[in-house]
């Protein structure tokens, strides 16, 4: 009996060597225009040895019986539920196995040595392999140490595949990951480029294990366009693709500070020229990358008076008619010492840099106070107040501010706007905004189908005026615009994949 029992363990150990070895083969066969799933790595004889040794002694002496097939089946089908889709495929291991199985049965083994002895080679065989959360894991660490360099299409496609192509351990990749995003350049992606990147992410994410999905954070700008569009993304976001977001409240200046560390995932509104100083380094420092125009664009200016003071005083023309006499003392109030009174940005906006520097080089500084306000409801209050009573007003205002939206103002005239004028004394004009959406680098591996519909989103200007119109006589919060949004237009139907689209449906169902 013994004979049979030590002649019957070689002769399984045999064909699960030959089963794993097969295996192995096939992964390493793909062609290259497909990269094939990470295998798992190879089994030593020894190792291999062992277990089916280990299996075999603590096992009950076998029944001299066969196996049905539904039996081998059922074996089988339990070995592979344990097995994840980043190796070998269940189809190819179970064709195998059956194989090995069946011959294995003929030589007397019992259902539970056989079943016994196919989990362990198994569980052995998939122990060191590299799972999506450690290449999640490997990408996101490398990302976060980078010292210089935005991430190419090439450095990411690369260090995916590379944790595709074999029998790699997760230390394996982020040293691939890290030797390549060392290694590049200062270049800014373009969106053919992101679309690569996301794509090739989307596929690998489909062959690996479900990672967590972590918690997105977008920068809640304190003003109310931003803010509908986060309270808007944010629902498409958590319903449509699964994943928790939170906001950072919070002015331009730190908030972007906050996109540049990585404690910000997603700012829906990088004003440019305002930021172009801090954009720029930013890219190049290979911290942020740009997502596409968002598509708010519009005027600014630091002079701007109501349309009844312009029609009251046709020589009011230009901001260095602010020095004469009759004009300062026009917007000038007790608190001001006699200057003319200008509201200017929130001291956490990069405007308000500009508001200083324009006064400044048109010769305003002995003639015009800079009030900063504590907030862009203050600012909104203001004006309401001294329109409704057709006062005086001047200050800083934007064409999709409330006020500008719902009021009848006049910008100042200034010279048009150049960049040898913005980049040396800003004697000039804002240029016409260009407002970018932008996430940080790590979002990209860590969420590409997010960063994907990211890239389609976009909020004109008539249609956040719509929803401003809505908003407004009801004094709507930015969530409830969000669900009016969602249920009025359905442009955002194709920005979103079809999954996400029926599910974020279903949540506005289920919120009338």
């Amino acid at each position: 009996m013994l004979g049979i029992k030590l002649t019957r363990s070689f002769i399984l150990m045999g064909v699960l060597m030959a089963v794993f070895a097969i295996a192995a083969v096939a992964c390493a066969s793909e062609p290259e225009a497909t990269p094939a799933p990470a295998a798992a790595p190879a089994l030593s004889e020894d190792q291999l040895r062992s277990i089916v040794s280990d299996a075999v002694a603590q096992s009950q002496p076998a029944p001299q019986q066969q196996i049905s097939a539904q039996e081998i089946s059922t074996m089988v089908s339990t070995a592979m539920a344990a097995m994840t889709s980043s190796q070998v495929s269940a189809a190819e291991i179970q064709s195998m196995v059956e194989s090995a199985v069946s011959e294995a049965a003929s030589q007397g083994a019992s259902p539970e040595e056989i079943q016994a002895m196919v989990e362990s080679a198994i569980m052995a065989a998939t122990a060191d392999s590299v799972t999506g959360e450690d290449v999640g894991a490997a990408i996101d660490r490398a990302v976060r140490d980078a010292q210089a360099g935005m991430i190419t299409s090439a450095d990411v496609k690369a260090a995916v595949e590379g944790a595709r192509e074999g029998a790699v351990t997760s230390a394996d990749v982020e040293a691939a990951v890290s030797s390549a995003v060392s290694a590049a350049t200062l270049n800014t992606l373009t969106a053919e480029e992101i679309e690569e990147i996301v794509s090739k992410a989307l596929e690998d994410r489909a062959m690996m294990e479900q990672v967590p999905k972590e918690t997105i954070i977008f920068s809640d700008l304190n003003w109310p366009s931003a803010q509908v569009q986060n309270r808007i993304t944010q629902y498409i976001i958590e319903h449509g693709y699964g994943y928790p977001t939170d906001v950072i409240l919070g002015g331009t200046l730190p908030n972007f500070q906050g996109l540049q560390n990585g404690d910000i995932d997603v700012a829906l509104e990088v004003w440019l020229p305002n930021q172009s100083l801090g954009w720029r380094e930013a890219v190049e420092l290979g911290e942020v990358v740009s997502v596409g125009i968002g598509g708010l664009e519009d005027w600014q200016s630091t002079f701007v008076i109501p349309k009844y003071i312009a029609d009251a005083n046709p020589d009011l023309k230009t901001p260095q008619d602010l020095a004469k006499p009759e004009f300062q003392s026009l917007f000038a109030t007790a608190e001001t010492g006699g200057k003319a009174r200008l509201v200017g940005c929130l001291s956490t906006w990069a405007c308000s840099i500009v508001n200083a520097e324009q006064v400044a080089v048109y010769g305003l500084e002995d003639h015009v106070d800079i009030i900063t306000p504590g907030s862009s409801q203050a600012v909104d209050a203001d004006l309401y107040a001294t329109y409704r009573k057709q006062d005086p007003w001047l200050g800083y205002m934007w064409g999709t501010g409330n006020p500008a939206i719902l009021l009848d103002l006049v910008r100042l005239e200034e010279v048009p706007y150049t960049e040898a004028c913005w980049a040396t004394d800003k004697a000039c004009g804002f240029s016409e905004s260009q407002v970018l959406k932008a996430v940080h680098k790590s979002l990209l591996p860590r969420a590409p189908d997010v960063v994907q519909f990211l890239q389609n989103w976009k909020m004109d200007v008539d249609t956040y005026k719509s929803i401003f119109r809505w908003m407004d006589p009801i004094d709507a919060e930015a969530a409830e615009a969000a669900i009016w949004y969602l249920n009025t237009y359905d442009v955002w139907e194709d920005w979103v994949t079809v999954e996400a689209r029926a599910r974020v449906n279903a949540a506005l169902a289920s919120e009338a």
